[in-house]
C-alpha cells in the first residue's frame, strides 16, 4: 500500500482536503436554496462518499505488495481486527450524525458560521483528544495557542450570526405587511431589477429571485420562498443548537479513527498489524453510509422541521440537481480519506487544520449565496476578526506538525 511518510507530502494531503472538504458544503446548500428536500441530497451525496472510500482502498490501498506489517486492503479485511473496526466504525456513526445535522443547520444559521462553529469544536475538543492519543508528537506550545485561537473564533462565530440575524430582521421589518412568505417581492426589487429585466423573466419564465440584489429584503424573500427549508419566523436558537451538536458530532471521529488505526489502547491480539488508513477508512464510510440511509429513508416519511413528506419513488425520480448533490459526496470523500492520509503521517492533532474548510466555504457562501450583503458595519467587523482568528489558528496548527516513528 501507498504510505505518506513526509511531513511535505502530509501538508499537501492537508491542503487539497482543506479545499474539497470547504467545497461540498456549499454545493449540497446551493441545492437547498433551490428547493430540493435534503433528504434526497443526502441520499444522493451517501452514495458517492462511500465510492470514494472504495476508490482509495482499491488504488493506494492495493499499491505494492503485501508484507506482514503492511498488509494490503484485501488482505486485511479477513484478519482479526475487530476492535479496531469497531473504532473506525463509531468514527463513521459519529461523523454521519454531524454531516446531517448541518445539513439543517445552514439554512438556521448560514453556511459561513455554520462551518466556522462546527470546525472550532472539533479542533478544541478532537485536537487536545488526538494530542494525546498521538503521544505528544505535535509542538504544545504552538499546538494549544492555536486550539486558544479556534475557540475564540467560536465566540466570534455566534456574534456574527447574531448580529447578521438582526440585520435581516431590521430589512424585513422595513417591509410593508403585504410581502410576506409565499408572496413575490415584486415592489420590493424595483430599485434593484430593471424594466428590461423584469420582461426577460416574463419572457423566459424566470423568477424574480434571480435578479434580486443580494442582502436587499427582496432577495431575502425570495430565497425563502425558493428553498426546501422554511427558517422565517423560527427562533435562531434552534440553528445554533443544531450547529453546536454537530460539533460535538465532528470532535470525536478524527479520535476514534486515531484509535482505529494505531491502537493506542493495545486492543489488538499480539502479532495482528494495525489497521492501515486505507481499510480503516473503508470501516469508516460503510458506517457513516449505512446510518445515513437509515436515517434519511425514515426522513422521507417522517421528516422534521415541518418538511414535506416523501417516498423512495419520489427520491428515484427527482433528478433535479442529482449530479450536485453526487459530486458533493465524492468531494467530501475523497477530502475525509486525505485527512487521514496526512494525521497518520504527521499527527492527527496537526491534522486537524482542515478544519481551516470555514475560510474556503466562507469564500462559497458570499461568492454564490451573497451572505453578509448590505450588512451593518458591526457585522463585517465581526466577520473579518472571525476569519482573522481563523486564520491565525491554522497556521498555528499547521506549525505545531510533528512526525509519527
Amino acid at each position: 500500500m501507498y504510505v505518506v511518510e513526509s511531513k511535505e507530502g502530509a501538508i499537501v494531503c492537508m491542503l487539497l482536503s482543506l479545499f474539497f472538504l470547504g467545497t461540498w458544503p456549499a454545493v449540497m446548500t446551493l441545492l437547498e436554496r433551490r428547493g430540493r428536500l435534503p433528504q434526497h441530497t443526502y441520499l444522493d451525496y451517501s452514495i458517492t462518499n462511500l465510492l470514494a472510500a472504495v476508490i482509495i482502498a482499491l488504488t493506494f490501498g492495493e499499491i505494492g505488495k503485501s508484507t506482514t506489517d503492511s498488509p494490503n486492503f484485501f488482505t486485511q479485511l479477513s484478519q482479526d481486527n475487530w476492535t479496531s473496526v469497531m473504532f473506525a466504525m463509531a468514527g463513521g456513526v459519529v461523523l454521519s450524525l454531524g454531516n446531517l445535522a448541518t445539513q439543517y443547520a445552514w439554512a438556521f444559521v448560514g453556511l459561513s458560521v455554520t462551518e466556522v462553529i462546527t470546525s472550532s469544536i472539533t479542533v478544541v475538543i478532537g485536537t487536545t483528544m488526538n494530542y494525546f492519543l498521538d503521544d505528544k508528537i505535535n509542538k504544545a506550545e504552538i499546538l494549544f495557542p492555536g486550539v486558544g485561537c479556534f475557540l475564540i473564533a467560536v465566540c466570534l462565530g455566534s456574534a456574527v450570526h447574531s448580529s447578521n440575524a438582526a440585520d435581516n430582521k431590521e430589512k424585513l421589518d422595513s417591509l410593508s405587511s403585504d410581502y410576506t412568505v409565499g408572496a413575490k417581492a415584486t415592489a420590493v426589487l424595483k430599485d434593484t431589477v430593471t424594466n428590461d429585466d423584469r420582461e426577460k423573466d416574463l419572457e423566459d419564465g424566470a423568477g424574480s429571485a434571480e435578479n434580486a440584489k443580494a442582502g436587499t429584503a427582496g432577495f431575502l424573500i425570495e430565497v425563502e420562498n425558493r428553498r426546501a427549508i422554511k427558517v422565517f419566523g423560527k427562533s435562531t436558537l434552534i440553528g445554533l443548537a443544531i450547529t453546536f451538536f454537530a460539533g460535538f458530532c465532528f470532535s470525536l471521529f478524527s479520535p476514534a479513527f486515531n484509535l482505529a488505526t494505531n491502537d493506542q489502547w493495545h486492543t489488538l491480539k499480539e502479532g495482528v498489524p494495525h489497521l492501515s488508513v486505507y481499510t480503516a477508512f473503508f470501516y469508516f464510510s460503510v458506517s457513516c453510509f449505512v446510518l445515513a440511509i437509515i436515517l434519511n429513508i425514515t426522513f422521507l416519511y417522517y421528516p422534521v422541521l415541518n418538511l414535506p413528506r416523501s417516498s423512495l419513488k419520489a427520491y428515484l425520480r427527482d433528478w433535479n440537481g442529482r449530479g450536485w448533490a453526487l459530486l458533493a459526496g465524492l468531494l467530501c470523500g475523497f477530502g475525509n480519506g486525505l485527512q487521514f492520509m496526512g494525521g497518520e503521517a504527521a499527527g492527527y492533532a496537526a491534522a486537524d487544520a482542515v478544519q481551516a474548510l470555514p475560510l474556503v466555504s466562507t469564500f462559497w457562501g458570499i461568492l454564490l449565496f451573497g451572505e453578509y450583503r448590505k450588512s451593518s458595519r458591526r457585522t463585517y467587523v465581526l466577520l473579518g476578526s472571525m476569519l482573522f482568528m481563523f486564520i491565525v489558528a491554522v497556521a498555528v496548527l499547521m506549525a505545531s506538525s510533528g512526525h509519527r516513528k
